[in-house]
């Protein structure tokens, strides 16, 4: 059973999104809550496997919330999933750098938010790595670029796999361009992400862009 923990300040749009939910025979949502502060409590109390939070709430907005929750090693099993009304915007670069495993549009269609509760409950990164590069890689391309040292921590082999991360390959496509095994390319991934304190895929994305080791165009 998939535990979730549902965020967000408007009553209306968490009564549509556990309705939604529990019509599933493997989803239960464990708890609400109006603002972040709230879903710090709840989560301790709860532990669900993913939150959906909302952006913007008063108290504490998501981005605060997700970065809490990201770096309390008691949170290490929750999946913070971004809700958001807009697509792609700083606000939800920022919380995907927070920690964020991906996020979803409200106006998602029902399919896709169930899809995107059971990818994000596995620890995977919630969009396709190719969805999410294309994302970030548009707003990468609208800001500077921050001086990056970390890339020194990693081998040439983890540099060229966070590269494929970045550019949307999985770790079968990843091992079948690098010849290597599944599970080899897996290691040199799970390796990767330890390194740069990634807290998932989504963040290596992240990471990858930043660093200037995958650019917006060569990542197309």
């Amino acid at each position: 059973m998939i535990r979730v923990l549902l965020v967000d300040d408007q009553a209306l749009i968490r009564g549509g999104f556990r309705a939604l939910l529990e019509a599933e025979d493997d989803i239960e949502v464990v708890a609400e809550a109006a603002n972040g502060e709230q879903a710090l409590a709840l989560a301790l109390q709860h532990l669900p496997d993913v939150a959906l939070i909302d952006v913007q709430m008063p108290v504490m907005d998501g981005i605060e919330a997700t970065r809490r929750i990201a770096s309390d090693e008691r949170l290490s099993g929750v999946h913070v999933v971004i809700l958001t009304n807009y697509g792609l915007d700083e606000y939800v670069f920022n919380a995907l750098r927070a920690g964020a495993g991906g996020f979803l549009v409200k106006d998602t269609e029902p399919a896709d938010l169930l899809q995107g509760v059971r990818v994000a409950a596995r620890g995977d990164a919630l969009l396709s790595p190719a969805i999410t590069r294309r994302l970030i890689g548009e707003y990468v391309a609208r800001r500077p670029q921050p001086d990056h040292g970390g890339l020194d921590v990693l081998t040439n082999r983890e540099r060229e796999v966070t590269a494929l991360v970045a550019r949307g390959l999985s770790n079968d496509e990843i091992a079948a361009h690098m010849v290597i095994s599944p599970t080899t390319a897996k290691t040199h991934v799970s390796r990767a992400m330890t390194k740069l304190r990634a807290r998932d895929r989504a963040q290596l994305v992240v990471f990858a862009y930043e660093s200037g080791l995958v650019t917006p165009r060569a990542g197309r």
